[in-house]
Protein backbone atom coordinates (compact mmCIF):
# COMPACT_ATOMS: atom_id res chain seq x y z
CA UNK A 1 0.00 0.00 0.00
CA UNK A 2 2.83 2.32 1.23
CA UNK A 3 4.62 1.35 -1.90
CA UNK A 4 1.32 2.45 -4.03
CA UNK A 5 1.15 5.88 -2.63
CA UNK A 6 4.73 6.78 -2.95
CA UNK A 7 4.71 5.96 -6.58
CA UNK A 8 1.67 8.20 -6.90
CA UNK A 9 2.92 11.03 -5.39
CA UNK A 10 6.35 9.87 -7.44
CA UNK A 11 4.02 10.43 -10.73
CA UNK A 12 2.33 13.93 -9.87
CA UNK A 13 5.80 15.75 -8.99
CA UNK A 14 6.72 14.44 -12.54
CA UNK A 15 3.71 15.80 -14.32
CA UNK A 16 4.26 19.25 -12.60
CA UNK A 17 7.54 19.23 -13.19
CA UNK A 18 6.64 18.76 -17.06
CA UNK A 19 3.80 21.48 -17.14
CA UNK A 20 6.02 23.95 -15.38
CA UNK A 21 7.36 24.09 -18.38
CA UNK A 22 4.93 25.51 -19.88
CA UNK A 23 6.05 28.99 -18.66
CA UNK A 24 9.19 28.66 -20.47
CA UNK A 25 7.72 29.15 -23.64
CA UNK A 26 5.32 32.08 -24.42
CA UNK A 27 4.02 33.49 -27.18
CA UNK A 28 4.51 37.17 -29.51
CA UNK A 29 1.66 39.78 -28.71
CA UNK A 30 3.34 42.65 -30.44
CA UNK A 31 6.22 42.57 -33.19
CA UNK A 32 8.31 45.84 -34.90
CA UNK A 33 10.92 47.54 -35.36
CA UNK A 34 13.35 44.70 -34.72
CA UNK A 35 11.62 44.49 -31.40
CA UNK A 36 9.16 41.79 -29.85
CA UNK A 37 7.00 41.29 -27.19
CA UNK A 38 6.07 38.22 -25.76
CA UNK A 39 3.52 37.00 -23.23
CA UNK A 40 4.09 33.55 -20.91
CA UNK A 41 8.13 33.66 -20.67
CA UNK A 42 7.37 34.20 -16.83
CA UNK A 43 11.30 33.09 -15.73
CA UNK A 44 12.80 34.17 -18.68
CA UNK A 45 16.04 36.64 -17.37
CA UNK A 46 17.67 39.66 -18.15
CA UNK A 47 20.07 39.06 -21.68
CA UNK A 48 19.07 35.65 -21.81
CA UNK A 49 19.02 34.18 -25.57
CA UNK A 50 14.94 32.83 -26.55
CA UNK A 51 14.39 31.31 -30.05
CA UNK A 52 11.87 31.78 -32.03
CA UNK A 53 10.34 28.73 -33.29
CA UNK A 54 6.49 27.62 -34.60
CA UNK A 55 7.42 23.91 -34.13
CA UNK A 56 5.51 23.01 -31.37
CA UNK A 57 6.46 19.39 -31.12
CA UNK A 58 10.34 19.87 -31.58
CA UNK A 59 12.87 19.58 -29.12
CA UNK A 60 14.05 22.81 -27.90
CA UNK A 61 17.87 21.55 -29.15
CA UNK A 62 16.75 20.23 -32.03
CA UNK A 63 15.04 23.58 -32.96
CA UNK A 64 18.62 25.10 -31.66
CA UNK A 65 20.85 23.47 -34.55
CA UNK A 66 18.97 24.40 -37.42
CA UNK A 67 21.50 26.51 -39.37
CA UNK A 68 18.29 28.99 -39.61
CA UNK A 69 17.36 29.46 -36.18
CA UNK A 70 16.17 32.82 -35.11
CA UNK A 71 17.06 34.32 -31.74
CA UNK A 72 16.17 36.91 -29.83
CA UNK A 73 17.66 38.62 -26.24
CA UNK A 74 15.71 39.63 -23.47
CA UNK A 75 16.10 43.55 -22.34
CA UNK A 76 13.03 44.08 -20.80
CA UNK A 77 11.30 42.78 -17.74
CA UNK A 78 7.81 43.89 -17.37
CA UNK A 79 4.78 43.05 -14.98
CA UNK A 80 3.08 40.99 -17.80
CA UNK A 81 5.21 40.69 -20.31
CA UNK A 82 9.04 40.80 -21.77
CA UNK A 83 10.24 42.83 -24.17
CA UNK A 84 12.55 40.52 -26.61
CA UNK A 85 15.28 42.48 -29.57
CA UNK A 86 15.17 40.10 -32.40
CA UNK A 87 18.35 39.07 -33.51
CA UNK A 88 18.30 38.69 -37.49
CA UNK A 89 15.64 38.78 -40.03
CA UNK A 90 12.25 40.24 -38.12
CA UNK A 91 9.99 39.95 -40.81
CA UNK A 92 10.26 35.87 -39.59
CA UNK A 93 8.57 37.02 -36.73
CA UNK A 94 4.35 37.49 -36.40
CA UNK A 95 2.10 37.53 -33.90
CA UNK A 96 1.01 34.01 -32.57
CA UNK A 97 4.30 32.87 -33.00
CA UNK A 98 5.71 30.63 -30.34
CA UNK A 99 9.25 31.72 -28.39
CA UNK A 100 11.07 29.01 -26.10
CA UNK A 101 13.32 29.79 -23.19
CA UNK A 102 16.93 28.48 -24.00
CA UNK A 103 17.95 28.96 -20.33
CA UNK A 104 21.37 30.16 -21.16
CA UNK A 105 22.31 34.14 -22.02
CA UNK A 106 23.73 34.93 -25.32
CA UNK A 107 26.59 33.18 -26.63
CA UNK A 108 28.70 33.00 -29.52
CA UNK A 109 31.64 30.36 -30.86
CA UNK A 110 34.95 31.19 -29.82
CA UNK A 111 38.31 29.59 -30.68
CA UNK A 112 41.22 29.51 -32.54
CA UNK A 113 38.48 28.48 -36.03
CA UNK A 114 37.85 32.08 -35.98
CA UNK A 115 41.12 33.49 -37.37
CA UNK A 116 41.30 34.89 -41.51
CA UNK A 117 37.75 34.95 -40.80
CA UNK A 118 34.70 37.38 -41.31
CA UNK A 119 32.16 36.98 -38.94
CA UNK A 120 28.40 38.72 -37.94
CA UNK A 121 27.57 39.47 -34.22
CA UNK A 122 26.69 35.71 -33.36
CA UNK A 123 29.95 34.64 -35.08
CA UNK A 124 28.54 33.43 -38.23
CA UNK A 125 30.21 33.41 -41.19
CA UNK A 126 30.27 35.81 -43.45
CA UNK A 127 33.16 35.65 -46.34
CA UNK A 128 31.98 32.01 -47.84
CA UNK A 129 34.82 29.80 -46.55
CA UNK A 130 32.46 27.59 -44.92
CA UNK A 131 31.19 27.05 -40.91
CA UNK A 132 33.26 27.49 -38.34
CA UNK A 133 33.86 24.08 -36.55
CA UNK A 134 34.73 25.25 -32.95
CA UNK A 135 32.69 23.94 -30.26
CA UNK A 136 33.72 26.00 -27.17
CA UNK A 137 31.38 28.90 -26.53
CA UNK A 138 31.56 32.54 -24.66
CA UNK A 139 29.05 34.64 -23.22
CA UNK A 140 28.50 37.64 -25.35
CA UNK A 141 28.76 39.78 -21.53
CA UNK A 142 30.68 39.01 -18.56
CA UNK A 143 31.80 40.58 -15.96
CA UNK A 144 34.92 42.17 -16.06
CA UNK A 145 38.31 40.95 -13.89
CA UNK A 146 38.99 42.66 -10.82
CA UNK A 147 41.40 44.24 -9.75
CA UNK A 148 43.38 41.55 -7.80
CA UNK A 149 43.04 40.00 -10.83
CA UNK A 150 45.42 42.25 -12.93
CA UNK A 151 48.68 43.82 -12.75
CA UNK A 152 49.94 46.86 -14.45
CA UNK A 153 50.60 47.93 -18.10
CA UNK A 154 54.49 47.80 -19.04
CA UNK A 155 54.41 46.30 -22.01
CA UNK A 156 54.60 48.05 -25.28
CA UNK A 157 51.95 47.32 -27.99
CA UNK A 158 53.85 49.19 -31.15
CA UNK A 159 51.30 50.75 -33.64
CA UNK A 160 54.25 51.22 -36.37
CA UNK A 161 53.15 54.37 -36.33
CA UNK A 162 56.21 57.09 -35.04
CA UNK A 163 53.96 59.93 -33.61
CA UNK A 164 51.81 57.58 -31.40
CA UNK A 165 55.35 55.17 -30.27
CA UNK A 166 56.76 58.06 -29.80
CA UNK A 167 54.61 60.64 -28.27
CA UNK A 168 50.94 58.62 -26.89
CA UNK A 169 52.57 54.91 -26.61
CA UNK A 170 50.20 52.19 -25.98
CA UNK A 171 51.05 49.16 -23.80
CA UNK A 172 49.35 45.85 -23.48
CA UNK A 173 46.22 45.78 -21.60
CA UNK A 174 45.22 49.53 -22.02
CA UNK A 175 42.14 51.22 -23.55
CA UNK A 176 43.45 54.30 -26.10
CA UNK A 177 40.46 56.35 -27.38
CA UNK A 178 41.13 57.50 -30.97
CA UNK A 179 38.73 60.17 -31.56
CA UNK A 180 38.36 62.92 -34.10
CA UNK A 181 35.97 64.36 -36.79
CA UNK A 182 34.57 61.95 -40.05
CA UNK A 183 37.37 61.54 -42.61
CA UNK A 184 40.14 62.75 -40.18
CA UNK A 185 42.05 59.09 -40.55
CA UNK A 186 40.54 57.31 -37.37
CA UNK A 187 40.31 54.12 -38.83
CA UNK A 188 43.90 54.09 -40.91
CA UNK A 189 45.62 54.30 -37.40
CA UNK A 190 43.63 51.47 -36.34
CA UNK A 191 44.06 49.43 -39.77
CA UNK A 192 47.66 50.17 -39.71
CA UNK A 193 48.13 49.08 -36.02
CA UNK A 194 46.87 45.98 -37.04
CA UNK A 195 49.49 46.03 -40.25
CA UNK A 196 52.31 46.40 -37.94
CA UNK A 197 51.68 43.45 -35.74
CA UNK A 198 53.31 41.88 -38.93
CA UNK A 199 56.96 43.23 -37.42
CA UNK A 200 56.33 41.37 -33.88
CA UNK A 201 58.02 37.86 -33.16
CA UNK A 202 55.25 35.26 -34.29
CA UNK A 203 55.49 34.20 -30.16
CA UNK A 204 54.71 37.22 -29.16
CA UNK A 205 52.30 38.59 -31.97
CA UNK A 206 48.47 39.79 -30.19
CA UNK A 207 45.23 38.30 -31.82
CA UNK A 208 43.67 41.23 -33.48
CA UNK A 209 39.63 41.58 -33.90
CA UNK A 210 38.14 44.56 -35.81
CA UNK A 211 34.83 45.20 -35.13
CA UNK A 212 33.18 47.22 -37.71
CA UNK A 213 29.82 48.85 -36.23
CA UNK A 214 27.18 50.38 -38.36
CA UNK A 215 30.32 50.82 -41.19
CA UNK A 216 28.80 50.28 -45.06
CA UNK A 217 29.62 47.15 -46.27
CA UNK A 218 32.07 48.03 -49.29
CA UNK A 219 34.55 50.01 -46.64
CA UNK A 220 34.41 46.68 -44.56
CA UNK A 221 35.21 44.12 -47.76
CA UNK A 222 38.12 47.26 -48.96
CA UNK A 223 39.35 46.54 -45.17
CA UNK A 224 39.45 42.53 -45.48
CA UNK A 225 41.11 43.31 -49.01
CA UNK A 226 43.72 45.24 -47.46
CA UNK A 227 44.53 42.88 -44.82
CA UNK A 228 44.42 39.99 -47.00
CA UNK A 229 47.07 41.40 -49.38
CA UNK A 230 49.43 42.33 -46.75
CA UNK A 231 49.08 39.06 -44.82
CA UNK A 232 47.82 40.00 -42.16
CA UNK A 233 44.43 38.01 -42.01
CA UNK A 234 46.42 34.65 -40.76
CA UNK A 235 45.98 36.82 -36.82
CA UNK A 236 43.22 38.76 -37.64
CA UNK A 237 39.34 38.65 -37.07
CA UNK A 238 36.74 40.40 -38.55
CA UNK A 239 33.64 41.31 -37.09
CA UNK A 240 31.05 43.14 -38.98
CA UNK A 241 28.22 44.68 -37.79
CA UNK A 242 26.57 46.75 -40.98
CA UNK A 243 24.29 50.03 -41.43
CA UNK A 244 21.80 47.36 -42.72
CA UNK A 245 21.80 44.96 -40.27
CA UNK A 246 19.06 45.47 -37.04
CA UNK A 247 20.15 47.84 -34.05
CA UNK A 248 20.39 45.08 -31.90
CA UNK A 249 23.46 43.35 -33.82
CA UNK A 250 24.68 47.11 -34.31
CA UNK A 251 24.92 47.22 -30.31
CA UNK A 252 25.84 43.59 -29.84
CA UNK A 253 28.54 43.30 -31.89
CA UNK A 254 31.68 45.71 -29.70
CA UNK A 255 30.70 42.93 -26.95
CA UNK A 256 31.33 40.08 -29.41
CA UNK A 257 34.88 41.34 -30.02
CA UNK A 258 35.24 41.73 -26.37
CA UNK A 259 33.93 38.07 -26.05
CA UNK A 260 36.47 36.63 -28.94
CA UNK A 261 39.45 38.71 -27.63
CA UNK A 262 38.58 37.31 -23.63
CA UNK A 263 39.47 33.67 -25.01
CA UNK A 264 42.94 34.65 -26.03
CA UNK A 265 43.41 36.30 -22.63
CA UNK A 266 42.01 33.75 -20.91
CA UNK A 267 44.69 31.55 -23.05
CA UNK A 268 48.06 33.60 -21.64
CA UNK A 269 48.19 35.24 -25.14
CA UNK A 270 47.88 38.90 -25.95
CA UNK A 271 45.00 40.04 -27.86
CA UNK A 272 43.99 43.60 -29.63
CA UNK A 273 40.27 44.58 -30.32
CA UNK A 274 39.23 47.47 -32.23
CA UNK A 275 35.66 48.87 -31.78
CA UNK A 276 35.33 50.85 -35.01
CA UNK A 277 32.88 52.87 -33.90
CA UNK A 278 31.07 53.01 -30.27
CA UNK A 279 29.44 56.53 -31.81
CA UNK A 280 27.06 54.00 -33.99
CA UNK A 281 27.03 51.74 -31.40
CA UNK A 282 25.68 54.60 -28.93
CA UNK A 283 23.10 55.71 -31.39
CA UNK A 284 21.89 51.86 -32.29
CA UNK A 285 21.84 50.94 -28.43
CA UNK A 286 19.80 54.61 -28.32
CA UNK A 287 17.07 53.58 -31.34
CA UNK A 288 16.73 49.89 -29.18
CA UNK A 289 16.19 51.79 -26.07
CA UNK A 290 13.40 54.40 -27.38
CA UNK A 291 12.04 51.25 -28.67
CA UNK A 292 11.87 49.55 -25.88
CA UNK A 293 10.45 52.66 -24.15
CA UNK A 294 12.99 53.47 -21.61
CA UNK A 295 12.77 57.42 -20.75
CA UNK A 296 15.34 59.17 -22.90
CA UNK A 297 17.67 61.81 -21.22
CA UNK A 298 20.32 64.24 -22.47
CA UNK A 299 20.76 64.28 -26.27
CA UNK A 300 18.03 61.58 -26.44
CA UNK A 301 20.54 58.82 -24.75
CA UNK A 302 19.15 56.85 -22.02
CA UNK A 303 21.16 57.17 -18.40
CA UNK A 304 22.80 53.96 -18.89
CA UNK A 305 24.52 54.70 -21.89
CA UNK A 306 27.22 55.19 -20.09
CA UNK A 307 27.43 51.55 -18.31
CA UNK A 308 27.06 50.21 -21.67
CA UNK A 309 30.54 51.32 -22.46
CA UNK A 310 32.38 51.26 -19.21
CA UNK A 311 31.41 47.55 -18.55
CA UNK A 312 32.80 47.00 -22.64
CA UNK A 313 35.86 48.67 -21.91
CA UNK A 314 36.69 47.43 -18.76
CA UNK A 315 37.19 43.96 -20.27
CA UNK A 316 40.27 45.18 -21.40
CA UNK A 317 43.11 44.02 -18.92
CA UNK A 318 46.62 42.83 -18.29
CA UNK A 319 46.38 39.80 -16.39
CA UNK A 320 48.36 39.05 -13.34
CA UNK A 321 50.76 35.59 -13.84
CA UNK A 322 48.64 33.43 -11.58
CA UNK A 323 45.90 34.48 -14.14
CA UNK A 324 48.18 33.71 -17.13
CA UNK A 325 49.54 36.51 -17.87
CA UNK A 326 47.12 37.44 -21.09
CA UNK A 327 46.14 40.74 -22.29
CA UNK A 328 43.51 42.65 -24.08
CA UNK A 329 43.84 45.70 -25.56
CA UNK A 330 41.00 48.23 -26.79
CA UNK A 331 40.94 51.02 -29.13
CA UNK A 332 37.69 52.25 -29.03
CA UNK A 333 36.52 54.66 -31.56
CA UNK A 334 34.91 58.01 -31.16
CA UNK A 335 33.51 60.06 -34.30
CA UNK A 336 33.17 63.75 -33.08
CA UNK A 337 30.97 66.62 -34.31
CA UNK A 338 33.32 69.55 -35.40
CA UNK A 339 35.86 68.55 -33.25
CA UNK A 340 33.18 68.87 -30.14
CA UNK A 341 34.95 66.63 -27.82
CA UNK A 342 32.56 68.31 -24.77
CA UNK A 343 29.37 65.97 -26.13
CA UNK A 344 27.84 63.41 -24.27
CA UNK A 345 29.17 60.30 -25.85
CA UNK A 346 32.53 61.34 -26.21
CA UNK A 347 33.12 62.80 -22.72
CA UNK A 348 31.68 59.66 -21.64
CA UNK A 349 34.51 57.56 -23.37
CA UNK A 350 36.80 59.62 -22.46
CA UNK A 351 36.66 59.32 -18.58
CA UNK A 352 36.55 55.50 -19.46
CA UNK A 353 39.77 55.04 -21.19
CA UNK A 354 43.18 55.32 -20.42
CA UNK A 355 43.80 58.06 -22.43
CA UNK A 356 43.17 59.54 -26.57
CA UNK A 357 44.72 60.09 -29.73
CA UNK A 358 42.71 63.21 -30.55
CA UNK A 359 42.90 63.97 -34.61
CA UNK A 360 42.72 67.32 -36.08
CA UNK A 361 40.58 68.28 -38.78
CA UNK A 362 42.95 70.90 -39.31
CA UNK A 363 45.73 69.43 -39.18
CA UNK A 364 44.54 66.53 -41.88
CA UNK A 365 43.58 69.48 -44.11
CA UNK A 366 47.05 70.86 -43.97
CA UNK A 367 48.27 67.27 -45.35
CA UNK A 368 49.49 66.24 -41.97
CA UNK A 369 49.04 62.44 -41.84
CA UNK A 370 48.63 61.15 -39.25
CA UNK A 371 46.88 64.22 -37.93
CA UNK A 372 47.94 64.14 -34.32
CA UNK A 373 47.14 67.31 -32.51
CA UNK A 374 50.10 66.69 -29.87
CA UNK A 375 48.04 69.09 -27.18
CA UNK A 376 45.14 67.01 -26.39
CA UNK A 377 46.44 63.95 -26.64
CA UNK A 378 47.73 61.83 -23.96
CA UNK A 379 48.20 57.96 -22.80
CA UNK A 380 48.08 57.90 -19.33
CA UNK A 381 49.87 54.76 -19.18
CA UNK A 382 53.14 57.12 -20.50
CA UNK A 383 56.76 55.54 -21.07
CA UNK A 384 55.77 52.53 -18.74
CA UNK A 385 54.84 51.08 -21.91
CA UNK A 386 57.68 52.39 -23.65
CA UNK A 387 60.71 50.32 -24.48
CA UNK A 388 64.01 52.01 -23.24
CA UNK A 389 65.33 52.75 -26.90
CA UNK A 390 62.39 54.52 -27.56
CA UNK A 391 61.89 55.96 -24.39
CA UNK A 392 65.59 57.57 -24.84
CA UNK A 393 64.52 59.04 -28.27
CA UNK A 394 60.98 60.25 -28.10
CA UNK A 395 61.08 61.74 -24.93
CA UNK A 396 62.05 65.62 -25.90
CA UNK A 397 59.49 65.59 -29.13
CA UNK A 398 56.73 66.11 -27.58
CA UNK A 399 57.92 68.96 -25.83
CA UNK A 400 59.51 70.68 -28.62
CA UNK A 401 56.07 70.01 -31.13
CA UNK A 402 53.98 71.94 -28.61
CA UNK A 403 56.19 74.73 -28.39
CA UNK A 404 56.46 74.65 -32.37
CA UNK A 405 52.57 74.52 -32.85
CA UNK A 406 52.36 77.89 -30.37
CA UNK A 407 55.27 79.78 -32.10
CA UNK A 408 53.47 78.70 -35.44
CA UNK A 409 49.96 80.23 -34.57
CA UNK A 410 52.61 83.75 -33.28
CA UNK A 411 54.38 83.20 -35.89
CA UNK A 412 51.35 84.79 -38.01
CA UNK A 413 50.94 88.24 -36.01
CA UNK A 414 55.17 88.73 -35.83
CA UNK A 415 57.23 90.60 -38.51
CA UNK A 416 60.60 90.01 -36.73
CA UNK A 417 61.84 86.97 -35.40
CA UNK A 418 64.80 86.55 -33.29
CA UNK A 419 67.49 83.51 -34.47
CA UNK A 420 66.56 81.23 -31.69
CA UNK A 421 63.08 81.57 -32.22
CA UNK A 422 63.35 81.01 -36.39
CA UNK A 423 65.77 77.96 -35.16
CA UNK A 424 63.06 76.58 -33.01
CA UNK A 425 60.05 76.96 -35.86
CA UNK A 426 62.72 75.40 -38.71
CA UNK A 427 63.07 72.53 -36.00
CA UNK A 428 59.47 71.87 -35.01
CA UNK A 429 58.97 71.97 -39.05
CA UNK A 430 61.60 69.54 -39.84
CA UNK A 431 60.04 67.22 -37.03
CA UNK A 432 56.44 67.29 -38.06
CA UNK A 433 57.50 66.43 -41.70
CA UNK A 434 59.47 63.35 -40.14
CA UNK A 435 56.42 62.30 -38.12
CA UNK A 436 54.46 62.34 -41.52
CA UNK A 437 53.75 58.50 -42.70
CA UNK A 438 51.76 57.17 -45.39
CA UNK A 439 48.61 54.67 -44.89
CA UNK A 440 49.36 51.21 -44.65
CA UNK A 441 53.00 51.84 -44.43
CA UNK A 442 53.83 51.06 -40.59
CA UNK A 443 57.41 51.27 -39.40
CA UNK A 444 59.14 48.79 -37.70
CA UNK A 445 59.91 49.62 -33.78
CA UNK A 446 63.43 49.65 -34.42
CA UNK A 447 63.12 51.35 -37.85
CA UNK A 448 61.20 54.46 -35.77
CA UNK A 449 64.26 54.24 -33.05
CA UNK A 450 66.84 55.00 -35.67
CA UNK A 451 64.53 57.67 -37.62
CA UNK A 452 63.75 59.80 -34.56
CA UNK A 453 67.44 59.32 -33.19
CA UNK A 454 68.47 60.50 -36.48
CA UNK A 455 65.97 63.84 -36.56
CA UNK A 456 66.95 64.74 -32.85
CA UNK A 457 70.24 64.64 -33.77
CA UNK A 458 70.53 66.99 -36.41
CA UNK A 459 70.38 64.67 -39.63
CA UNK A 460 67.92 66.46 -41.50
CA UNK A 461 69.12 70.14 -40.05
CA UNK A 462 70.24 70.74 -43.34
CA UNK A 463 67.90 69.18 -45.83
CA UNK A 464 65.32 71.27 -47.11
CA UNK A 465 61.39 70.59 -45.54
CA UNK A 466 59.80 69.68 -48.20
CA UNK A 467 62.52 66.77 -48.80
CA UNK A 468 62.61 65.46 -45.33
CA UNK A 469 60.55 62.70 -46.39
CA UNK A 470 62.80 61.32 -49.44
CA UNK A 471 65.92 61.74 -47.00
CA UNK A 472 64.21 59.81 -44.04
CA UNK A 473 63.56 57.43 -46.64
CA UNK A 474 66.79 57.04 -47.97
CA UNK A 475 68.20 57.46 -44.35
CA UNK A 476 66.24 53.93 -43.53
CA UNK A 477 67.34 52.20 -46.74
CA UNK A 478 71.09 53.27 -46.50
CA UNK A 479 70.82 51.52 -42.63
CA UNK A 480 68.94 48.33 -43.69
CA UNK A 481 71.35 47.46 -46.36
CA UNK A 482 74.84 49.15 -44.83
CA UNK A 483 74.47 48.64 -40.85
CA UNK A 484 71.53 46.05 -40.86
CA UNK A 485 73.70 45.20 -37.64
CA UNK A 486 72.37 48.42 -35.60
CA UNK A 487 68.42 47.72 -36.50
CA UNK A 488 68.81 43.99 -34.96
CA UNK A 489 70.80 44.87 -32.03
CA UNK A 490 68.27 47.63 -31.16
CA UNK A 491 65.36 45.16 -32.06
CA UNK A 492 66.71 42.29 -29.94
CA UNK A 493 67.91 44.81 -26.77
CA UNK A 494 65.05 47.34 -26.97
CA UNK A 495 67.61 49.30 -25.45
CA UNK A 496 70.29 52.33 -27.61
CA UNK A 497 73.48 50.88 -26.01
CA UNK A 498 76.67 53.27 -26.28
CA UNK A 499 78.27 50.98 -29.02
CA UNK A 500 74.55 51.27 -31.20
CA UNK A 501 74.35 55.47 -30.91
CA UNK A 502 78.16 55.45 -31.76
CA UNK A 503 76.90 53.50 -34.77
CA UNK A 504 74.66 55.43 -35.33
CA UNK A 505 76.12 58.64 -35.27
CA UNK A 506 79.01 56.98 -38.32
CA UNK A 507 76.25 55.84 -40.26
CA UNK A 508 74.65 59.55 -40.09
CA UNK A 509 78.34 60.91 -41.65
CA UNK A 510 78.76 58.35 -44.06
CA UNK A 511 74.97 58.79 -45.09
CA UNK A 512 75.58 62.45 -45.35
CA UNK A 513 78.72 62.09 -47.32
CA UNK A 514 77.03 59.34 -49.91
CA UNK A 515 73.54 61.60 -50.48
CA UNK A 516 75.37 65.29 -50.27
CA UNK A 517 72.59 66.14 -52.72
CA UNK A 518 70.12 66.07 -49.64
CA UNK A 519 71.66 68.69 -47.81
CA UNK A 520 71.33 71.72 -49.58
CA UNK A 521 68.49 73.56 -47.98
CA UNK A 522 66.33 75.91 -50.08
CA UNK A 523 66.07 78.29 -47.30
Amino acid sequence: MDTLIIEKIRKEIENFEHTGDVEKVGRVVRVGDGVAEIEGLEQAIMSEMVLFDDATSSRLEDAMEKSDALYGLVLNLEEDSVKVAVLGDVAQVHEGMLVKSTGRVLSIPVGDELLGRVVNTLAEPLDGKGAITTKQYAPIEREAYGVLDRKSVGTPLHTGIKAIDSMVPIGRGQRELIIGDRSTGKTTIAIDTILNQKNEPNETRPICIYVAVGQKESKTARIVAQLEEAGAMEYTIVVSAPASAPAALQFLAPFAGAAIGEYFMDSGRDALVIYDDLSKQAVAYRQLSLLLRRPPGREAYPGDIFYLHSRLLERAAKLNDEKGGGSLTALPVIETQEGDVSSYIPTNVISITDGQIFLDANLFNKGTRPAIDVGNSVSRVGSSAQTKAMKAVGGSIRIELAQFRELEAFMQFAQDLDEATKKRIDSGRRMTELLKQRNGEPLAFQNQVVSIYAGINGLFADVAVENVTRAERAWLEYVDGQHNALLQAIAETGKLEDSTTEGLDAAMESFKAAHAELFTTSE
